[in-house]
């Protein structure tokens, strides 16, 4: 076991497209998301310097990010409802669920007629349990409209980008 872990962490020493793939992947994770994966590009850039390009590593998280937001819209709430009362699934599908009624009760009392900004300022402000994921679904349960949702997710996740870019460059360059 021990040499396969090394051969998978070899894998992203020098390997571009491999850090890309693995940036792309983390950004698809719940909770983890845009967050985690921003961090993890800048660690690719240290290890790689003349391969990984930062701007391109960004453009892929995002992406990433983006990706399962329409699904997580459209689907994720007939799901969660489908699977709260079933024995094995049931207690983390009502965790979901009550989770992200309390986000998109906490945004509609704390926004008004302002819900889009709070949509963003929500998904862009990199604090735990929030993100793109948590947002979709809070958009989703608050019966938002489509568009309107995916824009607002869209600019969150750029918000998420540079606050999240910018500690990460800082970090990186005290420690490479």
């Amino acid at each position: 076991m021990g040499s396969l872990a090394r051969s998978i962490a070899q894998a992203f020493v020098k390997n571009t497209m491999t850090q890309y793939f693995g940036c792309f992947i983390i950004s698809m994770i719940p909770l983890i998301e845009l967050r985690g994966a921003i961090p993890i590009a800048y660690w690719f850039r240290g290890m790689n310097p003349e391969g990984f390009n930062i701007v391109i590593g960004y453009v892929i998280i995002a992406i990433g990010n983006m990706l399962p937001v329409p699904i997580i819209f459209f689907f994720a709430r007939k799901v969660l409802e489908w699977g709260k009362d079933k024995p094995v699934i049931g207690k983390f599908f009502t965790f979901c669920l009550e989770k992200g009624h309390k986000g998109g009760q906490k945004l509609q009392s704390k926004a008004g007629r302002g819900l889009f900004v709070a949509l963003l300022l929500f998904v862009g402000i990199p604090l735990p349990g929030t993100g793109a994921w948590t947002g979709t679904l809070a958009a989703s349960l608050l019966d938002m409209k489509f568009k309107e949702s995916i824009t607002a997710i869209m600019l969150g996740v750029a918000l998420a980008g540079v606050i999240m870019g910018v500690g990460s460059a800082l970090v990186s360059s005290a420690i490479f």
